[in-house]
């Protein structure tokens, strides 16, 4: 009923910059929030997340990432500078949201794209 593509992982130097697309798709009434998670070893880390009202980030980001959100596309983006090794993982989207039919709220994550900062 409802997915989450990531897109624009890559291999990038320490001190560049890559930018991350997720696009929900499917039977969606609403989007509470999007954001995204990085795979640390044993759990997932919070990196950013949007709601209609307000963004959060994690203290390692600050001042680095910035997350973004198209509503009429159902798109969420992560433009992320200044990276570093520490930076390399898997990214996945997040979602909590409300189906057509079931409602929810539900929570939904994507398959992940590799972010890989070299030195």
């Amino acid at each position: 009923q409802v997915q989450l593509v990531e897109s624009g992982g890559d291999l990038v130097q320490a001190g560049g910059s890559l930018r991350l697309s997720c696009a929900a798709s499917g039977s969606i009434f609403s989007i509470d929030v999007m954001g995204w998670y990085r795979q640390a070893p044993g759990k997932r880390d919070m990196v950013a997340t949007v709601t209609s009202v307000a963004t959060n980030y994690a203290d390692s980001v600050k001042g680095r990432f910035t997350i973004s959100r198209d509503n009429a596309k159902n798109t969420v983006y992560l433009q992320m500078n200044s990276l570093k090794p520490e930076d390399t993982a898997v990214y996945y989207c997040y979602a909590i949201l409300k189906t057509a039919f079931n409602r929810g709220p539900f929570q939904y994550w994507g398959q992940g794209t590799q972010v890989t900062v070299s030195t």
